[in-house]
């Protein structure tokens, strides 16, 4: 990579972050490298997200139409895309400069919504696409289709749809499963279904998916990664499928994705030999 220019976003309404922002800018024009605060053009080499998941989310959509790769410093409370820590912003970002980058392809979802004869803009996001109802009582009925194939009509709270990397945000609390993402899939997740044979289902990401509001449910939203999109109304069509764009993440050259799922999820277990020591040796050599 040949970094010119970098966008740096920050976390709203924290002081560190604009003060950590302040520095790169410093420490970045001293390699002769151009920044731009809380923008991103198509012009830029790399984009520095100061903050949490959720502000790396929030420009997940403009960096993967404009191709541009990110890396996350965590300032947030979980970090499973903001992966450097903030002590190790230097090191890993002078470790960038020198061309060590380990570049991922997360794929990204869209979605639009479908009201008589008219069709929404699309959206686009990393983590997932929720249908969530308000504050009735009664559940909502999703009937739902894969290419046009029906698969069922979900009696539930709401339905997740996610992407791969999606898969350890709210997919993870209703009950679906952890997805390596490097898997181009899209999860369905029902909320709290009220059939218990309901379960989770990972599709291809070739598949074409629509679901459609049964009957008056009262006020129902649609929210694609945190923030409010649509709300959905009867009979109304929600179509997910898979992004022709992937967003460009840059992981830490520090740490796995396996360390950040012990160290967010608590897992047990020790990397030392005594509890994960070779199991199945140095695959090169069989």
């Amino acid at each position: 990579m040949n970094i010119r220019k970098v966008g740096i976003v920050l976390k709203k309404e924290s002081s560190e972050p604009q003060r950590i922002g302040a520095e790169l800018v410093d420490w970045f024009s001293r390699r002769s490298v151009a920044t731009v605060v809380d923008e991103i053009t198509a012009d830029m080499d790399m984009v520095v997200i100061l903050g949490g998941d959720g502000t790396l989310l929030h420009v997940a959509d403009q960096a993967s139409q404009f191709g541009i790769p990110v890396v996350g410093v965590n300032m947030g409370d979980l970090g499973f895309l903001t992966e450097v820590a903030v002590d190790e912003r230097y090191e890993v970002l002078e470790s960038i400069l020198a061309g060590a980058v380990n570049i991922e392809e997360r794929m990204m979802l869209k979605s639009r919504l479908r009201r008589g004869d008219e069709t929404s803009a699309w959206h686009y996001v990393l983590n997932d696409v929720v249908i969530s109802k308000g504050s009735i009582d009664r559940l909502v009925r999703l009937s739902t289709w894969a290419d046009h194939e029906y698969i069922t009509t979900y009696k539930a709270d709401g339905l997740i749809f996610s992407a791969a990397t999606g898969s350890t945000a709210y997919n993870l609390s209703a009950g679906g499963p952890l997805v390596h993402p490097a898997l181009r899939a899209i999860l369905v997740t029902p909320i709290c279904p009220f059939m218990l044979e309901s379960r989770p289902v990972l599709l291809p990401s070739s598949m074409h998916l629509c679901t459609r509001l049964a009957g008056d449910a009262g006020e129902v939203k649609v929210i694609v990664d945190g923030r409010f999109a649509w709300e959905m109304k009867k009979d109304d069509q929600l179509e997910v499928q898979a992004a022709e764009k992937p967003l460009r993440l840059i992981g830490s050259p520090c740490k796995g994705y396996f360390e950040i799922l012990r160290n967010k999820l608590n897992w047990g277990g020790r990397a030392d030999g005594t509890d994960a020591g070779g199991c199945c040796g140095d695959s090169s050599s069989q």
